[in-house]
């Protein structure tokens, strides 16, 4: 109990940070075993179809147009003013309930008609691009159509995931994802050891669709009340009450396309599978690091939302700015472990070295994580507010970085990309978003 406490009060770490930490703990370990077994039964060409799968599922986020945070925002701003029961009783304000109502109706009607629409691009956009930069002899088409198709399936869940935490139920959230990392590596690994490799990635992401249809489930009660709840005349109008916010979130989604998922595309298209899978995996373990990092800052996304909605701006600037320091603290050590890491696989003459960037580019990529933090944690406490004040930024940076990956990319290879990437954050992004996170929260909270 009292180790608990010490964790609670100096780390921060409740419930659900708890359970984030374990998920995205259990996806780093498990990302090393990942990468073992990729470097054992895949070719160096196969590892780059492997990462460039994920990176054009990615592409998802066109149709997704930032809609999973308004929803959690939506969902939280109106929890706030309500008691749910365990059994998904609602009680309280009758107008708050309605509009919660109304805000889960219209996620399950966009996804169902925007999953369609989704699963008909990839399926097109995906095999028009490795039939048009196919390198090596290596059969891609049935694991990217799996894989595609996985992905439509957890696109329409992931939403609803979203509006289950704006309603409080963000530790059951976190126990979640954990339970889907799990079964998504050892799915994956199933299919690294049975020589299908290239069916990982849709095994990974089939394996986060059965457990949240499992979980989902199980609240039944409370999503099918809601979904029958007749909101009547205290319906969310969209247009008029959040479109002026989404729209801008949908860009500045969009926007980081360009500014995280264009790096492999771009080498593979220039530099071959090879290269690509080099940045691939050194993106993954950067990506892992980050994810687990933020954990303090996402977690925190519905709480923030409530206590704009009852005015606590202290005790909001007090979580916020405590969250922000474990979570640069965390990412800069982490960045550190790895990088050393790297460098002994170099001086060991390891083969998994060759699996990643040289320690001089993956330095490079390395410090731009905790920027990115900080980036990351200003926009979310801005996005509390039901206000996308970081669209500009957004557009800026993807013009920036999308720009200098395509050429730096094109004529410098991986080193180019990163070092392209690193300028923008350090010049660009940082001082832009400060400038906008100080000025919206002084005028903000002075009214």
């Amino acid at each position: 109990m009292r180790v608990r406490n010490r964790l609670r009060h100096s780390l921060g770490i409740d419930r659900a940070i708890a359970f984030t930490i374990l998920a995205r703990g259990w996806a780093s370990v498990a990302g090393l075993v990942t990468v073992a077994l990729i470097a054992r039964f895949l070719s160096p060409a196969e590892q780059g179809y492997y990462y460039t799968f994920g990176s054009l599922i990615a592409l998802q986020i066109v149709f997704e147009l930032g809609f999973s945070f308004v929803i959690l925002q939506m969902a939280s701003h109106e929890r706030a003013h309500l008691t749910i029961s365990p059994g998904g009783l609602i009680s309280g304000d009758p107008v708050a309930h309605a509009r919660l109502a109304s805000v889960l109706q219209k996620t399950v009607r966009w996804y169902t008609s925007a999953a369609l629409l989704l699963a008909i691009f990839l399926l097109a956009a995906g095999s028009h691009f490795f039939t048009a930069h196919q390198h090596e002899n290596v059969s891609w088409r049935l694991p990217w159509y799996a894989a595609a198709l996985a992905a439509t399936l957890t696109f329409q869940l992931d939403p609803i995931l979203s509006f289950m935490e704006g309603c409080g139920f963000v530790p059951n959230v976190a126990r979640l994802r954990l339970a889907q990392a799990m079964s998504g590596s050892t799915l994956a690994w199933l299919a690294l050891g049975l020589h299908h490799g290239l069916f990982a990635p849709a095994m990974i992401i089939a394996g986060n669709a059965g457990v949240a249809s499992i979980w989902l489930f199980r609240k039944r009660n409370l999503l099918m009340a809601l979904l029958r709840h007749d909101p009547g005349g205290s319906r969310i109008h969209w247009w008029s009450e959040v479109w002026h916010f989404q729209w801008r979130m949908a860009v500045s989604w969009l926007c980081g396309y360009f500014i995280f998922q264009l790096y492999n595309p771009v080498l593979f298209a220039f530099h071959g599978a090879i290269v690509a899978g080099q940045m691939g995996m050194s993106l993954s373990l950067n990506n892992a690091l980050g994810t687990v990092a933020i954990s303090w800052i996402n977690t925190k996304a519905a709480p923030f939302g409530a206590m704009i909605a009852r005015r606590e701006y202290a005790k909001l600037d007090h979580l916020f700015f405590r969250s922000v320091k474990q979570s640069f603290a965390v990412c800069a050590a982490g960045a550190a472990a790895v990088w050393i890491v790297v460098i002994y696989l170099n001086w060991a003459h390891s083969p998994l070295a060759h699996r990643v960037l040289d320690p001089l580019s993956l330095g490079l990529l390395l410090l731009g994580a905790p920027l990115n933090v900080i980036i990351f944690a200003e926009a979310t406490y801005l996005r509390a507010h039901k206000q996308e004040k970081f669209l500009l930024n957004s557009v800026l940076a993807a013009i920036l970085v999308g720009s200098s990956t395509y050429f730096l990319g094109r004529s410098y290879g991986a080193r180019g990309v990163v070092t392209g990437s690193l300028l923008v954050g350090l010049l660009m992004g940082l001082p832009l978003g400060t400038y906008t996170f100080v000025k919206y929260r002084r005028i903000w909270h002075a009214a």
